[in-house]
């Protein structure tokens, strides 16, 4: 077991909601073990999307890289024995993991929501025509387009609290974050509304934590095992082969979210066009064991119905 001596290593990114993320992992792990605080090390590990040039230029992230930008350099230490397990925003992760390393506890799923910033009005209805959106996402970006082609978007990028000074320095009229961010960092009160899933579908894995270990490390496989949440694993075991299927990553607008209905699942999904013109959705419903089978078939049914070109920026 983990001790003051030997302390568990937690690899986090330094922004509040990874360290807010990192801290209630640790809490969990005490809670399960019954460890000290001194016997988990949280260790700050900067990435490339941590790059304060990058966030000011508000540049495209299929521009600068992909979602590996956030998880490289705390792979590399994990890999290098640096820290031993890895704390992550789900929907942050490639899906592909590099080798010798797995990805098999999630925590309790929080708010999958969109949450609606604006310091001007409430609702996305109330935007006026023509008004700035702020969002670096390309799936927030589709669906905004595919809703309110009225709308001027643009690159919004940065943490939480950079993306709320760029929307009180009137950057943009509005802008978006996840529900669940705000709702661990305490500032649930500072979102106008949450968008309901059927009017905007959300990312896959959205508002869900995964923790990575070394595939070796039996110790970490021990301890994660008593804190993972099962529910949160089956429903991210069916959105993460919809996401793999679609060879999915930052640069192509995809939604997914599977809900339990009993002891079954229900998996929407939908793929956009980059400029929201044109949509295409779908959904399944399956038993646990079969989340993977389902997941990677409603990809492929959702890609047979694009024409040539679709995910292309016109």
């Amino acid at each position: 077991m983990p001790s003051a001596d030997r302390p568990l290593k937690i690899g986090t990114r330094g922004s509040p909601l990874a360290l807010a993320q990192a801290i209630e992992t640790r809490s969990r792990l005490m809670e399960a073990h019954g460890l000290s605080e001194d016997s988990c090390e949280i260790v700050i590990i900067k990435t490339t999307g941590d790059d304060r040039a990058l966030i000011a230029a508000d540049r495209p992230l299929k521009e600068i890289g992909n979602k590996g930008l956030f998880t490289k350099e705390i792979e590399e230490a994990m890999l290098a024995g640096a820290i031993d397990i890895a704390v992550h925003s789900t929907k942050d992760m490639p899906v592909e993991q590099p080798a010798g390393l797995v990805l098999d506890c999630y925590l309790p799923r929080e708010d999958v929501r969109d949450a609606f910033m604006s310091a001007s009005v409430d609702r996305l209805a109330d935007l006026p025509h023509g008004a700035v959106v702020g969002s670096s996402s390309l799936r927030r970006r589709a669906q905004l387009a595919n809703r309110r082609p009225d709308l001027k978007l643009v690159e919004f990028r940065g943490n939480v609290q950079t993306r709320l000074k760029k929307l009180n320095d009137g950057v943009a009229a509005a802008t978006f974050l996840a529900m669940a961010g705000l709702n661990r960092l305490g500032l649930a009160a500072m979102a106008k509304s949450a968008i309901e899933v059927e009017e905007m579908l959300p990312a896959v894995a959205q508002g869900a934590i995964g923790i990575e270990r070394r595939a070796d490390d039996k110790r970490a496989g021990m301890l994660l095992a008593a804190i993972h949440d099962v529910p949160t694993g089956e429903r991210l075991a069916a959105e993460r082969a919809f996401l793999v299927a679609l060879d999915g990553s930052c640069e192509t607008p995809i939604a997914g979210l599977a809900v339990h209905e009993g002891d079954r699942l229900w998996l929407r999904g939908e793929i956009l066009r980059p400029d929201g013109s044109e949509v295409i959705r779908g959904e399944r419903r399956f038993g646990a064991s079969d989340a993977v089978d389902a997941g990677a078939d409603l990809a492929r049914e959702l890609l047979a119905q694009a024409p040539q070109g679709f995910f292309d920026w016109r």
